[in-house]
């Protein structure tokens, strides 16, 4: 077993995904630093590689979830020289056409039911124990993909943020916000557009684990081990019982009405202001 990091299978020339074996632990790293994690479709594909030859490994018994550099993800690629939103890519989560050949909602809607919410669900459904490390940004994509783990271990400086309801859109397309706080502070999170601290994050439930930064890998790699000693069958169980109870308490379904409202306010934006996003940029947001 080796501890050196690797390029997810799959990926092309910038490794903007590693992968590393620690003991009975993956680590799933994004590598795009310089963009503060940025989530293009390149990087949920590498995720989803990287992901898979987790599962595949029968010697892996908890998946970590990290971010290279001062911050987990700064969101969706809106606006880096990376941004790949006209290619097209394998589809895996969703068997749809491809989104390049379309236009309109129909467009937008066949890339994000596929790279975003379809990828989400699919990787909430991993059946090994998924824990997100988060340090600095986690803004609005950066939430589905902590959102998508079963657990939140969270540094000191670490903020949590949607701030989509300034382009008009009702939260990012992974909408698990009421289930991972309660309605209340939801409603909050979404009206304001504020950050919310690890600690405020910890205090209504969506974070485990608030820990000093030079913490966050010992302690996060020391709940993940203390897991792994378990039995691989019994937490894929676990996990199974725990996201159908959410299902029957309506999150599935939610999600399927909130995706209809996000792509609805993609079209109104594009109708009134020509740009889906209503004009703003990664610095706007």
């Amino acid at each position: 077993m080796s501890n050196e990091q690797t390029p997810a299978e799959g990926q092309a020339e910038e490794e903007v995904v590693l992968y590393e074996r620690r003991g009975p632990v993956a680590v799933v790293t994004l590598n795009r630093p310089q963009y503060r994690n940025a989530q293009n479709s390149k990087v949920t594909y590498a995720l989803d590689a990287a992901f898979s030859r987790a599962v595949d490994d029968d010697d892996v018994k908890v998946i970590v979830l990290a971010g290279n550099g001062g911050h987990f993800c700064a969101g969706h690629d809106i606006g880096t020289p990376g941004r790949d939103v006209d290619e097209s890519f394998e589809r895996r989560a969703v068997i749809w056409w491809d989104h390049t050949r379309k236009q309109g909602v129909d467009r937008r809607l066949s890339r994000e039911a596929e790279v975003y919410l379809g990828m989400c669900r699919r990787w909430r459904e991993i059946p090994k124990p998924m824990i997100a490390m988060v340090q600095g940004a986690c803004i609005a994509g950066g939430l589905m993909l902590a959102w998508s783990c079963d657990f939140i271990v969270a540094s000191e400086d670490a903020f949590f943020s949607d701030p989509v309801v300034r382009m008009g859109i009702p939260g990012v397309e992974f909408f698990a916000h009421p289930w991972v706080m309660n309605p209340r502070a939801a409603k909050e999170f979404l009206y304001t557009g504020d950050r919310f601290s690890a600690q405020r994050a910890h205090e209504l439930g969506m974070v485990n684990h608030v820990v000093p930064r030079d913490r966050l890998e010992s302690a996060t790699l020391e709940l993940a081990e203390r897991i792994s000693g378990m039995p691989s069958f019994g937490l894929a169980l676990t996990k199974m019982a725990i996201n159908q109870a959410e299902d029957l308490q309506g999150m599935r379904s939610s999600m399927d009405l909130v995706f209809g409202l996000h792509h609805a306010a993609h079209a109104h934006n594009a109708e009134v202001s020509a740009d889906s996003l209503a004009g703003l940029d990664a610095r706007g947001m």
